[in-house]
């Protein structure tokens, strides 16, 4: 399992380093979930090198495949041999594939195999070399939440959100559980916008260097609130941060203004 995890972890470094995607996928969680979880298959080199993985989980409802291949051993039929033995795989039941790191010709083969994208995000860092300042709209107070009321930062994340496709809707204590039992939360960072009467009107949540949700409630925004809250973390922070964003969300020209770079991108086909 060592040796697996780490040939894993090369390989996932270099397609990182060529494509860009979510950092996160050279963490072992990460690579165990999806390239060591159900059946696996590898392609190695005449010197023995790991340069192709993937893996596919099988259920009766579905099944869901992930697969890597080295920037430097692409273009020979690695990625549609090991999608096509996915493919086999999931016999009739429909196949998700998950691509933390998608490139041009990665989006190509699952085009002719028939899938379409259901799901994509931007991956976005910022060097924090240069953060912009942005003051707060007028009235407006930020209470670390270190020191807010729980009920008021989830009262921030559900009148952001509700008015969303597909809002979860979760119970007040079923989401403050889940953040609180996340060891990378930045309580410190994370904050909760008051307006003059104490009501929550806005919220930022950071968990390690990641900038995870950001909200304003409809009747405060266009007014700077969601910069401010941003570029607030981002002063807090050290060494880079990092978003994701969906690619169809006009936020991603905010995060981009405020001098966050894009990283590549993440998706999901079916």
């Amino acid at each position: 399992m060592t040796d697996d995890l780490r040939e894993l972890r090369d390989l996932a470094r270099a397609c990182l380093d060529a494509d860009g995607g979510l950092p996160l996928l050279v963490d072992d969680g990460l690579l165990r979930a999806r390239l060591l979880s159900g059946d696996t298959r590898q392609v190695r080199a005449e010197d023995g090198a790991l340069v192709a993985a993937a893996a596919v989980t099988v259920r009766a409802d579905g099944a869901a495949t992930s697969g890597l291949v080295h920037p430097g051993h692409r273009g020979r039929g690695h990625g549609r041999e090991l999608l096509g033995w996915a493919v086999d795989r999931a016999g009739a039941v429909p196949l998700t594939v998950t691509c933390e790191d998608v490139n041009p010709a990665a989006e190509r083969l699952y085009a002719r195999f028939g899938l379409t994208r259901v799901f994509a995000e931007a991956v976005m860092r910022h060097p924090l070399g240069s953060v912009p300042d942005v003051p707060p709209p007028a009235g407006v107070t930020l209470v670390p939440v270190t020191d807010a009321h729980p009920a008021d930062l989830f009262a921030a994340y559900a009148a952001s959100f509700r008015d969303r496709p597909g809002f979860p809707d979760p119970a007040e204590a079923e989401w403050l559980e889940e953040l609180d039992e996340d060891d990378e939360w930045r309580r410190d960072v994370s904050a909760v916008a008051l307006d003059e009467h104490g009501e929550p009107v806005g919220f930022v949540n950071v968990l390690g260097s990641w900038i995870d949700q950001v909200g304003v409630v409809p009747t405060w925004r266009g007014r700077g609130l969601g910069a401010h809250l941003v570029v607030r973390a981002l002063a807090a922070l050290e060494g880079e941060a990092w978003l994701t964003v969906n690619e169809d969300n006009p936020a991603q020209d905010l995060y981009a203004a405020l001098g966050f770079e894009r990283y590549g991108g993440r998706g999901r086909w079916r």
